[in-house]
This record gives C-alpha cells, structure tokens and sequence, in this order.
C-alpha cells in the first residue's frame, strides 16, 4: 500500500474512533454495568460531605459543652445558697434553743434572789427555801429533758460512773456503787457529763 493510502487509512481510522467514543450510549443498569463517576471528582463530594459532617458534629459538641457549663454554674449557686441558708438556720436554732433554756432557768434565778434577799429570816425557814429551789431546778432540767444517771447502789457503768477511789465494804455488792459524790446528767442517749462516784470492793 502506498505510503499516502496508509497516511489517509490511519487518520479515517482515528477519526472514526473518537467520534464512536462520543457517540456511546449511557450503561444500561439491567445488563450489570453501572456508571461511575471519574476518581478525582468523587474525592471532592467525599471530602465535603465529610467536612460539613464534621462541622456538624463539632457544633452539637459546643452546643452540648455550653449546656453542661450553664447547668454547672447554676448547681454551684444554688449549692452556695443551700450552704448559707444551712448555716443561717442552723445559727438561728441554737439561738432559739438557747433563748428558750435560759427562759426556763428565769424563775429559778428569781428564786434564789428572793432567797437572798430573806437571808436573815430564821435558819429553818431558809433551809425550806432552798430545798424549794432546788425542787425547782429539777422541774426546770426534767422540762429540758435532762435526766439524772442512776449511781447509788447501781453496778458500776464505766460508760456513765467515774470512780474516785475503790472502797472496801460490804455496805453493797462488789463493784457497786458505794457512794455518789457528784451526780452525772444525760439527755436521752447523750451523756453530759458522768457521775462522780466511790465504788465499793470485796473486804480482803
């Protein structure tokens, strides 16, 4: 073939390609082919929606962050103000507690001014007003709900006794208490102070 049959053989032949390659039908999905878009333009839709994901997600985060923060600073005020309302209560009932002890204590005082004031009646006379005041005080303790500890004759208790000293005797039981020498109070379970006491022991 000569060499300008072969020159126009080849360019008809290429030109023909390229118009084929223009004019191919789209894939038809029923016979198994699926069409594809070209890699780099698939990265760039990829790469967006993964970037508007992330802004999303970074939002909501914030969003979560800015809820808890609120909800914290709110826990702390009203925990501040829990703590100061505790304390003003608090404050406010030993002051009443206290009001109302020293207002049962009032007439025992007013008693023993009056006890001093007649110090110079007769001795039997005086010895009677005491013994009243006294009574009195006992009313006043029993309303504070204050009650005396057992100890005389009682078994020795090292929880509410305090001994001074071990006697021997057989005046009462061994480890008993033998004699009271400063009476112990308590108000129900809590004890204010022991009863000072001598406690007795076997002879020999």
């Amino acid at each position: 073939m000569p060499v300008a049959e072969q020159v126009w053989h080849a360019t008809e032949v290429s030109a023909t390609a390229s118009v084929t390659e223009q004019e191919l039908p789209a894939a038809d999905p029923r016979d198994g082919f699926v069409e594809t878009e070209p890699a780099g333009q698939r990265t760039g839709k990829s790469g967006a929606t993964e970037i508007r994901s992330a802004d999303s997600e970074t939002e909501k985060l914030r969003s979560e962050r800015d809820a808890l923060l609120d909800r914290l600073a709110r826990l702390q005020a009203e925990f501040d103000n829990y703590r100061k309302r505790a304390a003003k209560e608090s404050a406010d009932f030993r002051d009443y507690a206290v009001a109302d002890a020293a207002r049962t204590i009032l007439p025992v005082i007013d008693s023993f001014g009056l006890a001093i004031r007649n110090a110079d009646a007769h001795p039997e006379d005086f010895r009677k007003g005491v013994e009243l005041i006294y009574k009195q005080m006992q009313d006043v303790l029993q309303k504070l709900n204050v009650q005396r500890v057992p100890a005389q004759g009682e078994p020795f208790d090292p929880r509410v006794h305090e001994a001074i000293e071990m006697v021997e005797s057989d005046a009462v039981p061994d480890h008993h208490v033998l004699e009271e020498l400063q009476a112990g109070y308590r108000i129900k379970d809590r004890l204010l102070r022991p009863a000072m006491v001598r406690v007795a022991k076997k002879i020999g």
